[in-house]
C-alpha cells in the first residue's frame, strides 16, 4: 500500500480513542480501495492506517468528513521515504509560543499596534521585510535589558525539544530559520538543539536599539533559499526535507520541502501547505514520519 492517512489529536486532551479510528478506516473502505489495519503510534493522541486505490485528495476530504467536528488532524500522503533527513523551522508562534517582536514591544508600550502590523504581514496583506522596518524603528532606543527580559519570559512551544533533538538522534539535520532576530534564535537554537540558526540582525547602539535592522532582511525568498542551499550543503534532496512555519513568509519553503507542514496557522498558509496541524503539538511531525511515542528523545 503506497498511501497513508495519520490521525494525530492534542496530547493532552488525547481525543483520538479506537472508535475514531475505525470511523476513518470505514470512511475509506467505504470508498472501494484497499485498506490496511489500524496501527496505534500513541494510545488515544496517534495513528495510522495504509491505503491504495483511493485518490489522496479524495481520501483526505472523506476523512475529514467522517471525524467531522473532532478536534483531530488529518494528514494523507504517499508512504515512502516519510522519515525526512534535514528539518527547517520557523521560530515565532511555531517553535516558540507567541511572537517575540510583539512580546518585546511590551517593553515600549506598544505592543498591540506592533501586534497588529505582525499579524498582518503573517496573513501575506503586507510585505514582510517593509514591516518588520516598520516595527523596528518603532523601537528605536529602547535598552538591550528588554531583550534579555523578552527572552527570560519566552516560551516552547510544547513538543519542540521532543521533534528536535528525535530528528537529530535518527540522523538529521536541523536549522532554525526565523525572521526574527538572532539575540532570539541563538538561545532558543540551543536551548531545543537545533544545529543551526539563521535570522535578522538588530543595531544596537550604546546599550540601545537603533531603530534599524540590518540589511538583507531574511524574508520568505531568503527562508526558501536557506531550505535549498542547506539542503544541497549536506547532500539531501528536497524530497526528504521537512518544513515548518505558520506565517505567510514561511510558504514558500513549506511548499518546497519533501513534507511541508503549516502548525497552527494562518489561513492563506493552511490554504496551500501540504500538511496542516491544527491541534497537535511539534510532536505531530514526528507522528507525520512513523515515529511512535516510545522513539521520542524528551
Amino acid at each position: 500500500m503506497h498511501l497513508i492517512a495519520t490521525l494525530i489529536a492534542e496530547p493532552e486532551t488525547r481525543a483520538l480513542d479506537a472508535n475514531s479510528a475505525d470511523d476513518a478506516r470505514a470512511a475509506l473502505d467505504g470508498m472501494g480501495g484497499c485498506v490496511g489495519a489500524v496501527d496505534w503510534l500513541a494510545p488515544d493522541t496517534a495513528c495510522e492506517i495504509p491505503f491504495d486505490d483511493i485518490g489522496l485528495e479524495e481520501a483526505h476530504a472523506n476523512l475529514n468528513a467522517a471525524l467531522d467536528p473532532a478536534p483531530i488532524d488529518i494528514v494523507v500522503q504517499k508512504r515512502g521515504g516519510r522519515r525526512k533527513d534535514l528539518l527547517i523551522a520557523d521560530m515565532d508562534a511555531t517553535i516558540v509560543v507567541g511572537e517575540t517582536l510583539d512580546e518585546l514591544a511590551a517593553h515600549a508600550g506598544l505592543k498591540d499596534r506592533i501586534a497588529e502590523i505582525t499579524a498582518r504581514a503573517m496573513r501575506g496583506e503586507i510585505g514582510f521585510p517593509g514591516a518588520l522596518r516598520e516595527r523596528v524603528a518603532m523601537l528605536k532606543d529602547l535598552p538591550v535589558s528588554a531583550l534579555h527580559d523578552t527572552l527570560r519570559d519566552t516560551r516552547l512551544m510544547p513538543g519542540a525539544r521532543a521533534l528536535v533533538r528525535t530528528m537529530r538522534s535518527h540522523g538529521a539535520y536541523t536549522v532554525l530559520v526565523s525572521g526574527g532576530f538572532r539575540f532570539f534564535t541563538d538561545e532558543i537554537a540551543t536551548l531545543v538543539g537545533f544545529h543551526a540558526n539563521q535570522a535578522n540582525d538588530l543595531l544596537i547602539q550604546n546599550g540601545r536599539l537603533t531603530g534599524g535592522v540590518a540589511e538583507p532582511i531574511l524574508d520568505r525568498d531568503a527562508k526558501l533559499a536557506a531550505l535549498k542551499r542547506i539542503a544541497r550543503e549536506h547532500d539531501v534532496p528536497l524530497s526528504d526535507s521537512m518544513a515548518v512555519g505558520d506565517g505567510a513568509n514561511d510558504l514558500p519553503m513549506i511548499q518546497a520541502a519533501g513534507l511541508g507542514v503549516a502548525f497552527h496557522a494562518k489561513p492563506v498558509v493552511e490554504a496551500e501547505a501540504p500538511a496542516v496541524i491544527r491541534h497537535g503539538d511539534l510532536t505531530a511531525l514526528l507522528y507525520l514520519q512513523g515515529y511512535r511515542a516510545d522513539e521520542f528523545e524528551t
